[in-house]
């Protein structure tokens, strides 16, 4: 998640306030928020609050929380990060339905962000939405064609949709991929050990 619209001081703040929800410092991330807020420029940049709202989620307070993320969708409402973390605050909720409508309005923006795709996979396999769950697994697999979990969750998905045959063809496929990439490696490193000979 990247702030849009900030310059370099506020979006150091931005990042920090980013760094300490992953590390569950949510004091120190609403401190963060303040800052930026405090500002007379930003006082309504969207997607600072709805960060701060999701911080204000963790610490326990949901209708603040809710207040925050509503009024930075509202300043910024094609924003993926906007989008995102109000999904997240419906899936808190246990509201998996809505939570995959702001993640998919989240994707409209950012089509291609890791985060929003695996999210969203989760809630779809969560809600028995298999269809969805294959379409997203394999545009996971599209954009990262060289990790085994794109392939594995592919393969997954189309299995819980009786495709076996399909599931046990990608599986091959990624084999065959790693049994490729192997014989390169060791070929470059035969390679490499003859001319460190000469």
């Amino acid at each position: 998640m990247m702030a849009k619209d900030l310059p370099p001081r506020e979006n150091t703040l931005f990042k920090r306030i980013l760094k300490c929800y992953e590390n569950k410092q949510y004091k120190s991330g609403l401190k963060h928020a303040r800052q930026i807020l405090s500002n007379s420029k930003f006082q309504e940049h969207g997607e600072t609050l709805a960060m701060m709202g999701l911080t204000l989620n963790c610490l326990g307070r949901k209708d603040e929380a809710y207040d925050n993320v509503k009024r930075g969708l509202r300043n910024n409402l094609r924003s993926h990060v906007c989008w995102h973390v109000f999904g997240l605050l419906q899936r808190s909720d246990k509201k998996y339905e809505e939570a995959i409508k702001c993640y998919r309005n989240a994707l409209k923006w950012d089509k291609d962000n890791l985060q929003i795709l695996r999210d969203l996979s989760l809630l779809q396999i969560q809600t028995r939405d298999l269809d969805g769950y294959k379409m997203t697994r394999h545009q996971l697999l599209m954009l990262r064609a060289n990790q085994r979990a794109g392939w594995v969750g592919y393969a997954i998905a189309l299995h819980t949709l009786g495709e076996y045959e399909n599931a046990l063809n990608v599986l091959q496929t990624f084999r065959k991929t790693q049994e490729a990439s192997r014989q390169t490696t060791s070929f470059q490193s035969c390679c490499c050990t003859k001319l460190a000979s000469w």
